[in-house]
């Protein structure tokens, strides 16, 4: 009997991405965990309900018979913090929750445990021509890096331990079809014609289309297709460095719109998000982070399978339609 693949946040922007993707390739049979109780998720897919990700969750109805668990579930970015200690809540689900996840399965026998961990593990910027590898000393910043950083230590941990294989995957900003947060933002205000003061930013910065991210997940999640990657620490990027007046010009492009930049000087920008308290904010529409993920291709011989310019006319398509 073939055993399944366990998929978590099956719900979610990349977890149902990913499922359709193993769907198409023939996976069978998938499992995704969820914390909503209806879903539209492909029949195909079996559905378990979690109510929450923690040190107690009990993870054994969703790891029968399962050989693989991609972990996508986390506590990510939250827009409005309400939590007093924010730290403390992404280290009770992105540090126990997972680790009781990776406990269990390597009870249960899985075979291999793929991590969905973020850059932010590296840090929050580089220089523009010295870009971050999968082998540099982590250096999180904020709560959600430092609790994503400790999950790793704890599966690298694990994996020594058991004979259950972990792969992590640190993916930069992630683009595609019904994105959210600030990149949803951006394709917002370029469509409305708003003009924007960065037509003069110089940065570079790596990102990753959704479908090279489910492709690379999907061939890290087949043991016989990568035996490479076991126990191994990837960065992942479309390859596509740009400055964001570059990007801000290819998504205005492919939603065909005209791009309203104007070449505000980056000085004048710093100082006033200074002044307004959001550093977070000028670190990622005028800082550098580079990903370096020639790791990918040459242990396991990836390649991205859509450009930049490909993934955000597709996106284009997608908002069209809806």
């Amino acid at each position: 009997m073939t055993k399944g693949l366990l998929v978590t946040g099956g719900t979610g922007f990349l977890g149902q991405a990913l499922l359709q993707k193993l769907l198409a390739s023939g996976r069978r049979p998938l499992i995704a965990a969820v914390r909503q109780k209806k879903t539209n998720l492909p029949l195909e897919v079996r559905v378990e309900w979690v109510s929450e990700l923690g040190s107690s969750t009990d993870w054994t109805a969703c790891l029968e018979e399962v050989g693989v668990v991609i972990h996508c579930a986390a506590r990510a970015h939250i827009m409005k913090e309400e939590s007093t200690d924010p730290l403390l809540e992404y280290r009770r689900v992105n540090v126990q929750g997972t680790l009781a996840l990776a406990e269990q399965a390597a009870k249960a026998g899985v075979h291999r445990f793929v991590y969905i961990s973020s850059i932010k593990v590296n840090g929050e910027r580089t220089a523009s021509n010295t870009p971050f590898h999968a082998e540099d000393i982590p250096a999180p910043e904020d709560a959600y890096g430092i609790s994503k950083f400790e999950a790793e230590q704890g599966l690298v941990a694990l994996a020594r331990n058991t004979d259950m294989e972990v792969v992590i995957i640190r993916p930069p900003l992630v683009y595609g079809p019904e994105v959210k947060g600030n990149f949803a933002s951006m394709v917002r205000w370029l469509c409305k014609g708003m003009p924007l003061p960065l037509g003069a930013v110089h940065n570079k910065r790596s990102l990753i289309a959704l479908e090279n991210l489910v492709d690379f997940i999907a061939l890290c999640a087949d043991p016989e297709r990568s035996p490479r990657a076991a126990n191994e620490v990837f960065l992942i990027s479309d390859g596509e460095d740009v400055s964001t007046t570059e990007l801000l010009r290819k998504v205005a492009n492919a939603y065909d719109v005209p791009p309203r930049l104007l070449p505000v000087p980056v000085i004048w920008i710093q100082a006033l998000v200074r002044l307004l308290g959001k550093r977070a904010v000028a670190d990622r529409l005028l800082g550098s982070l580079v990903v370096d993920s020639s790791k990918a291709r040459d242990l396991l011989g990836w390649k991205p399978v859509v450009s930049m310019g490909e993934q955000l006319r597709k996106m284009a398509l997608h908002d069209a339609r809806i």
